[in-house]
């Protein structure tokens, strides 16, 4: 497993990949938080608080995950390496693991240098350290656990087709229905069970600051599923 893990960290960065997804995620957040007017930007908002950057980044995230990870096992499939991969001696559940904390890893890279914006915002609050830590925390700690989830539905996405634009598309829309479709579906149906079924809800609750274990075991539930989806999947393409 960490054979595929340290492949899949250095080919990210042996490519503009790896550069590319932290620059276009720090540049569009920086962009929409400082300097674009509207309701994300936070000089705007009056309050020493980063619930805008929050509130943008699985957004952003939604489309960046997806874009590292459809190259995942789809670049594989396209190659014929994929077959040759499946022969080694290496469990195909430590192969998706590989792959999955691979693009896992380059995505918290891209998510420490946001740090800057707590230090900035602790600053400028009146007076200086005016900034809810807890609910700051907590918010971050979703924000993980939300990238896990993307992540491994990107990694599920990318065995489903040898194209990369396809799984692209295909992550992106998972992505978006766990994330905001069950509650809009819930909207219509008036169930707390629907929206309950949604990142979104989950995502929502840890950022008040509370680390309920409900929330963990949703977001470890959704990311241990697709995982395993992904390894159903490989085990068919080696049976074939």
């Amino acid at each position: 497993m960490f054979a595929i893990l340290k492949k899949e960290i250095n080919s990210f960065f042996a490519s503009p990949i790896g550069y590319l997804v932290i620059a276009i995620f720090l540049l569009l957040n920086g962009l929409f938080l400082w300097l674009f007017k509207g309701e994300f930007n936070i000089l705007d908002y009056g309050f020493a608080d980063l619930s805008s950057f929050f509130l943008l980044a699985p957004w952003i995230l939604i489309f960046l995950i997806p874009a590292v990870t459809m190259r995942s096992f789809s670049d594989e499939k396209k190659q014929g390496t994929l077959e040759l991969l499946l022969t080694k001696p290496i469990s195909h559940i430590n192969i998706v693991l590989g792959k999955y904390f691979g693009a896992f890893i380059l995505i918290i890279i891209a998510l420490l240098p946001t740090l800057l914006y707590v230090y900035s915002v602790y600053e400028l609050g009146n007076p200086i350290g005016n900034l809810d830590v807890g609910s700051t925390l907590g918010s971050y700690f979703g924000l993980l656990f939300l990238v896990a989830a993307y992540t491994a539905i990107g990694v599920f996405g990318s065995t489903l087709s040898d194209n990369q634009i396809v799984a692209f598309i295909v992550s992106v829309f998972l992505c978006f229905l766990f994330y905001i479709g069950f509650e809009g579906i819930a909207d219509f149906t008036s169930s707390l069970f629907i929206e309950q079924l949604g990142m979104s809800y989950h995502y929502k609750s840890m950022s008040r600051g509370v680390l309920d274990t409900r929330d963990i075991i949703y977001f470890l539930s959704v990311s241990t599923f697709f995982i395993m989806l992904t390894k159903q999947n490989l085990s068919r393409t080696n049976k074939k």
